[in-house]
């Protein structure tokens, strides 16, 4: 089992559209960056854990976990000409994007946000936390999600 972060920004797609969602499940589309893609197609599993990161928001945070559910197949995204992530470049026999498919586990209320995580000593090396990191798939050691777990423990709601 392997643990991952994933990036949305919450206008675009929120923790709680994932827990809207039928049996609180989605695919993760619309990933174009190589790297990312590379994390999804290679190395994301199904049974993975995965941190639900609220991006370009007031403030930035960790709002829910999640686990992998469905393992990298074709993200079909990329062949449809009216959607925003279409990549004319992109084709069915062999395909350049790829999503995996997630699924709701529990929403951290209040959410971990971005200043809060940079004051924990355990995160001190979290890509996340790194200057410059913007990667939207970034893997999360371990220990990393262990305290992250253990914080979201501390602060939920009764």
């Amino acid at each position: 089992m392997a643990y991952w972060l994933f990036k949305s920004e919450p206008s675009s797609y929120s923790f709680a559209d994932l827990m809207a969602e039928p049996n609180q499940t989605t695919g993760w589309d619309g990933v174009r960056n190589y790297q990312a893609r590379n994390f999804l197609r290679d190395q994301v599993a199904v049974g993975d854990g995965v941190l639900f990161y609220h991006s370009n928001a007031d403030p930035p945070c960790i709002a829910g976990i999640a686990e992998v559910v469905a393992q990298a197949h074709p993200d079909l995204t990329a062949f449809d000409p009216n959607d925003s992530h279409y990549d004319s470049k992109s084709i069915r026999s062999d395909p350049t994007w790829f999503q995996v498919s997630i699924k709701a586990v529990r929403p951290i209320d209040p959410p971990l946000g971005l200043q809060e995580l940079h004051a924990v000593a355990e995160l001190a090396g979290m890509e996340l936390l790194r200057k410059g990191s913007r990667l939207s798939i970034q893997p999360v050691s371990a220990a990393q999600w262990k305290v992250v777990i253990k914080l979201a423990k501390a602060r939920k709601k009764h």
